[in-house]
């Protein structure tokens, strides 16, 4: 018996007991929206808003003038891991996502680690996110950020129990909003510029005293676990396979078109402000409010926070769906025992995961009183971790019937997943050491449930299953 991925019939066959065929399939997500739905849902999860003002600041801090590039670099990275994702997404439309792809082409083990790593980016980032929400309402009313991060979570919990048609539309008039925010800091930025393009390959960071210091190689390098995390959200696309209309097109058109737009609405922005701060200092301190209302005034700068306050909303809103779906999917595939399984694959009657929808939403809120000082750092190693095995999976996804598979093709193929491969395994040497240590004690313990629960029952648990594709 091998360890990798078998006929969903065979897989359901097996774990009930009944010969092939005399079953019901596993339960499918209902295919409900195009390209265009789909990317608009993809583009809210990576948030760019968010990045750009949650995220940002903090490399604003720790590598100054260097943050443009580091992005830029990342989001060329991100190409070649967009590659891998359409090829896989469109071979493997599931609403498992990374998981389901991964299991399939490099067994079940691997598949299983990519599982738990995606948990770990997407379940804590959410909650930690909308905590953010206080400080870009301070303008209009002073809120507990924990607190007012716990009802953007349960109001993120809510939406994500309706229709996923309906989230489209919705996520798409905040995403909107979002994109006229970033567009008014880039406008503001360029016109108020205090420095060429040179500053932007002049690598300087300045320390709480205003003392400029050079910023290294391997300091930018360190940087791109974090850039790899700021534009990460293209992968959505592959957990909203199941649910998008002609997924072996759409899939990799979603990817792709989320990934170049995203890329450009966060760096633009970030370029604007490196020109635009006043000096090293005041861009090291990645105060982005005050930069906007010094170079406008306070409406503006009102008006560009509560963009931003909607735009967290936003990614608290598809995030949660996200994650609603890879538990779905993880219960209707047998990772957990059974009555958690029957729970988390119910279906509502707007033909959302409710269950498991709660079940991601609730303890997110719960997440907002927790102190996660960590967080970047760990999603970091985990994103790219995630991404490593991506690639080893899209290296191993022309062999046998998936070379005849009717799929996206990637171009450049074996090249681009070998030197993904290679960059990012150097890229997560570059890590701290706490970082990396958190990441692999939570992959320790993924292993031993691997290897003392889910391994000895490979007949009746973690059978991954690949939906039929009708219109393939």
């Amino acid at each position: 018996m091998t360890d990798t991925l078998r006929p969903v019939e065979n897989a359901v066959a097996e774990a009930t007991g009944s010969p092939t065929g005399t079953t019901d399939s596993p339960r499918q997500l209902k295919r409900s929206i195009g390209v265009v739905g789909g990317t608009l849902l993809t583009l809210s999860c990576v948030t760019p808003a968010s990045t750009l003002f949650v995220v940002v600041p903090d490399l604003f801090g720790s590598l100054g003038t260097a943050t443009a590039l580091t992005l830029a670099i990342g989001s060329l990275l991100c190409i070649a891991v967009a590659f891998c994702y359409s090829e896989l997404g469109t071979l493997i439309p599931s609403a498992g996502g990374e998981y389901a792809m991964v299991s399939t082409m490099a067994g079940r083990l691997a598949g299983w680690l990519v599982f738990v790593l995606s948990l770990l980016v997407v379940v804590i980032v959410p909650p930690v996110i909308a905590m953010g929400t206080a400080d870009y309402l301070t303008p209009i009313v002073h809120l507990d950020p924990s607190m007012t991060g716990a009802g953007v979570m349960l109001l993120a919990t809510l939406a994500g129990l309706l229709d996923l048609r309906a989230n489209a539309w919705i996520t798409g008039i905040f995403l909107v909003l979002e994109v006229i925010a970033a567009g008014v800091v880039a406008m503001l930025g360029f016109a108020h510029s205090h420095r060429g393009v040179g500053s932007l390959v002049s690598l300087h960071v300045a320390d709480s005293a205003g003392h400029t210091d050079p910023v290294t190689a391997m300091l930018v390098i360190s940087g791109l676990a974090i850039a790899l995390f700021a534009t990460q959200g293209f992968s959505t696309a592959v957990y909203l396979s199941e649910e998008l209309e002609n997924p072996r097109r759409n899939v990799a058109r979603t990817v792709l078109a989320t990934l170049g737009i995203s890329s450009v609405i966060i760096l633009v922005p970030v370029i604007a402000i490196t020109m635009g701060a006043s000096d090293l200092k005041e861009l090291t301190s990645g105060d982005l409010s005050s930069m906007v209302t010094a170079w406008s005034n306070s409406a503006v700068g009102t008006f560009v926070s509560l963009c931003v306050a909607l735009a967290i909303i936003n990614a608290g809103i598809v995030m949660v769906i996200q994650n609603s779906r890879v538990l779905f999917a993880s219960a209707r595939d047998k990772a957990w025992p059974a009555p958690v399984n029957n729970v988390f694959s119910k279906l509502g009657r707007f033909g959302s995961p409710w269950v498991a929808t709660l079940a991601v939403g609730v303890p997110g809120a719960a997440l907002c009183f927790v102190n996660l000082d960590t967080l970047y750092g760990v999603t970091g190693v985990s994103v790219t971790g995630m991404y490593i095995l991506v690639a080893v999976a899209a290296l191993l996804c022309r062999r046998g019937d998936h070379k005849h598979t009717a799929a996206w093709r990637m171009p450049l193929w074996p090249a681009v997943p070998v030197l993904l491969i290679v960059v990012l395994v150097y890229v997560l040497t570059q890590q701290e050491v706490g970082y990396l240590l958190w990441t692999g004690g939570i992959t320790a313990v993924a292993t031993l449930y691997w290897a003392f629960y889910l391994r000895p029952r490979r007949d009746t648990r973690w059978l991954v299953s690949i939906p039929v594709d009708e219109q393939a």
